[in-house]
């Protein structure tokens, strides 16, 4: 997969990685940024998306391909000489120093006179907001507080390109979303490229530009987060990336735009065919949970409506969360927004539900 960017900032040319000489946990990956994009590899563990952050840093080298950092090929450019900053979950700050000794130690090596390093040093922790915080250790903050530090860390050299891994994952909800909207905010006002790294699809489709799903050392799906959610292009994207319904069945006939099939349980729906072509082939029918409807008010003209009975009714606040049993599916879920007109339903009850057939699709197997 690759995608088509002139004068890319940041490239993978057919990378490959072998740990072993055999199994490959990178499979010939292709990837271009342009400059100031905040790009997110998600993935499970295991994905292949760490190694390729890992690759790009340094830390691994590719068995195959070639990775370019500004036009130039960078395999063989030793981490340090590859002018990138690093933000790393465990913080990976040094205990013995002062907040703003940790941040004055990568321009010292940069060879940055005194004066200099003070200003730049004074700068990265205003834009963390940590300005008051420059003579205590790291021991003396909280983690939250930390996480600015190693972040001002990264930034202090001015770096074009900053690779986070799952940066945030030592911290609380709240703090986590907090630092999600920082860290977004300062790439974009600094027109950093960022790569970022992380298995929390929330994070990922709240900070990216774009996001590389991951799944068995390949790029399953790379696109914008809105288009990742309403237009998966595979099962695994499909139930990877946000709440998701399935329900299995065999295309009965396919026309254009529209393909029909036939549910093991019987019934007929229509989908959006995205990867099925051939009548007779077995398919996973995607449909997001926020675009069921109960009220048959609502359902406009060409939706389609099946039987379903309530299995559990969960109140959430903002939201109605209902399990139902449909088609023999018994884990398929409807959100519905805390209305006055939307029912608060109890279980062992029988209804129809719909929805417009464009907002399904026919997946693979």
């Amino acid at each position: 997969m690759s995608d088509l960017i002139d004068n890319p900032f940041v490239e993978f040319q057919r990378v490959q990685k072998s740990y072993d000489g055999e199994n490959l946990v990178v499979k010939d990956l292709n990837l271009a940024l342009p400059k100031g994009e905040f790009l997110t590899m998600l993935g499970p563990s295991g994905s292949g998306k760490t190694t390729c952050l890992m690759m790009l840093a340094g830390f691994e080298t590719a068995t195959h391909g070639e990775i370019m950092l500004d036009g130039k090929a960078i395999n063989n450019i030793p981490p340090h000489k590859r002018g990138i900053g690093m933000v790393f979950q465990n913080y990976a700050l040094f205990p013995h120093m002062t907040v703003a000794e940790n941040l004055s130690f990568p321009l010292e090596v940069r060879k940055i006179g005194k004066s200099d390093r003070e200003a730049k040093v004074k700068r990265a922790l205003d834009m963390v907001q940590m300005g008051e915080f420059g003579n205590r250790r790291p021991s003396q903050l909280s983690g939250g507080q930390q996480q600015r530090i190693a972040l001002a860390r990264a930034l202090v050299f001015e770096p074009e390109l900053v690779l986070m891994d799952e940066p945030l994952g030592a911290l609380d909800k709240q703090l986590r979303e907090h630092m999600q909207f920082e860290i977004t905010r300062l790439a974009h006002d600094l027109g950093i490229t960022t790569v970022y790294v992380t298995h929390d699809q929330t994070e990922a489709l709240t900070m990216s530009d774009r996001v590389a799903v991951f799944e068995d050392g390949r790029i399953q799906q790379l696109a914008a987060p809105d288009t990742l959610y309403e237009e998966p292009q595979n099962s695994f994207v499909a139930q990877f990336i946000g709440e998701n319904n399935t329900l299995e069945g065999v295309v009965d006939e396919i026309n254009n735009d529209i393909c029909t099939v036939r549910l093991d349980n019987g019934d007929l729906i229509d989908a959006n065919p995205v990867n099925v072509t051939t009548v007779g082939e077995r398919t996973k029918v995607s449909i997001r949970p926020e675009r069921v409807e109960f009220n048959k008010e609502r359902l406009q003209e060409g939706a389609h409506t099946l039987k379903a009975e309530v299995l559990e009714f969960i109140y959430m606040g903002d939201i109605f969360r209902t399990r139902l049993s449909v088609a023999g599916n018994t884990d398929f879920v409807v959100k519905t927004r805390n209305a006055p007109d939307q029912p608060r339903l109890k279980p062992g009850e029988k209804l129809d539900i719909g929805w417009l057939p464009q907002d399904c699709r026919a997946l693979d197997a």
